[in-house]
């Protein structure tokens, strides 16, 4: 196969994911993801005219964010109307999904010039209810009655998930907390450090005035005496009847697992964080860098897709990571950095110790527990933050991956190029 090279990754700050609390909840979702197309067409001083298509990722694609937000915003950007632009949903997993599918059209020698990346606005969908949109589901995949109860694989809230991962395998409240607090440390580092810099793109409103240009989320103050003292987010939410049968998630979940006692230990200090952002990767063939005179910054040395339990939602990212190493014919230790995106605390905290990985080579800047985490969005922000960390370190592969609803997660393994 042909190379697929990575010219750039921006994005923006994450922004506070409530109305009328963060900055940018009252912008449209199409201004947000054109922020990023056009930095990173401009500073690379791409012809848009060149660029084949724009894989866009938006995981609530209704209203404002629906209709194709990849097109529309690739034309308010600026961009020449020969390129084209689609939008997809994997639901949390997109953001990785639309760098792997620019990389799979150039590395087949269909296109030479792809932006991938993604958008959530999770202001604009908090009228879905914040239990559907922590589910990863909505109200069109709960249905009415028993529709969507009554199946084959139940798919219960992914908090719910969370804390019966957490259950299952004997991890406690005091080592997902441990795993909250540590997300915000070293995003609070990595923040006064200036390791976002690179790919940090401002965002102005139309008129030019800049209504963002940092992190809004983080809560550097956080201590592990102040997260053992928030209580448990999800117990309630779990015996919430769903229809008039009386179901509930914790029985969705115990109809698959019977004996599966259930105990809750995730709250709003070790869970992800409800924000705004937007995220672009540029990604070019071999022919079009020389042509051009690029300078890649990374390739994409090998993708996979994994699926696993849809009850349980969140286990995939272990298989899915195996599975991409053999794929590329490597082992764990020749991956250098590790980001697993931080849903919840167990995810990540269960990723560490079925890999067996060092701490200190995951997540090295932080999460979406401290950062926050844009659905559609996420993935295409963390490849960029791998890119930016193996240049910081002089290392050389990253193995990005996350938990998606329905029992998914998309991996990426890719290499920084001297």
């Amino acid at each position: 196969m042909a190379e697929a090279y990575i010219i750039d990754a921006v994005r923006t700050p994450r922004g506070i994911g409530k109305t009328g609390k963060g900055s940018l909840a009252h912008m449209h979702p199409q201004h947000l993801a054109a922020t990023v197309l056009k930095a990173i067409a401009e500073r690379n001083d791409i012809d848009t005219g060149d660029v084949d298509d724009v894989i866009w990722s938006t995981s609530t694609q209704k209203g404002k964010q629906g209709g194709d937000l990849g097109r529309m915003a690739a034309l308010d950007a600026g961009y020449d109307i020969r390129s084209s632009g689609t939008t997809l949903d994997r639901f949390c997993g997109g953001g990785i999904t639309a760098v792997n599918f620019a990389a799979a059209q150039v590395m087949s020698g269909m296109e030479d010039l792809v932006v991938a990346g993604g958008t959530e606005m999770m202001s604009y969908t908090a009228d879905r209810g914040r239990e559907e949109m922590a589910a990863g589901l909505g109200a069109a995949m709960m249905g009415s009655g028993n529709d969507r109860l009554q199946v084959t694989h139940p798919q219960s809230h992914q908090g719910v998930c969370g804390d019966a991962i957490a259950s299952m395998e004997g991890i406690g409240r005091e080592a997902l907390d441990r795993l909250g607090y540590d997300s915000q440390q070293k995003a609070a580092r990595a923040i006064a450090e200036g390791r976002f810099d690179k790919s940090l793109i401002p965002v102005s409103d139309a008129d030019g005035n800049i209504v963002l240009d940092k992190e809004e989320f983080p809560r550097p103050q956080t201590t592990m005496e102040g997260l053992g003292e928030l209580e448990p987010s999800f117990a309630k939410i779990a015996d919430v009847p769903l229809d008039k049968d009386g179901t509930t998630f914790r029985g969705l979940i115990n109809r698959k697992y019977p004996d599966l006692e259930i105990r809750h230990f995730h709250h709003a200090g070790n869970s992800s964080g409800v924000v705004d952002g937007a995220a672009a990767v540029l990604i070019a063939s071999e022919k079009y860098v020389k042509e051009k005179g690029l300078k890649p910054r990374a390739r994409v040395v090998m993708t996979a897709n994994m699926g696993d339990d849809p009850t349980l939602m969140l286990n995939a990212p272990v298989p899915a990571a195996r599975k991409v190493l053999e794929k590329a014919g490597l082992s764990k230790d020749d991956i250098d950095l590790w980001e697993i995106n931080e849903a919840f605390a167990v995810v990540a905290e269960k990723f560490i110790r079925d890999l067996d990985l060092p701490r200190d080579r995951v997540n090295v800047n932080g999460g979406a527990i401290a950062l926050g985490h844009p659905i559609g969005a996420t993935g295409s922000i963390l490849i960029g933050t791998m890119i930016d960390e193996l240049e910081r370190q002089g290392l050389k592969r990253g193995l990005v991956t996350m938990c998606a609803a329905g029992g998914m997660a998309p991996a990426i393994i890719i290499e920084r190029v001297e």
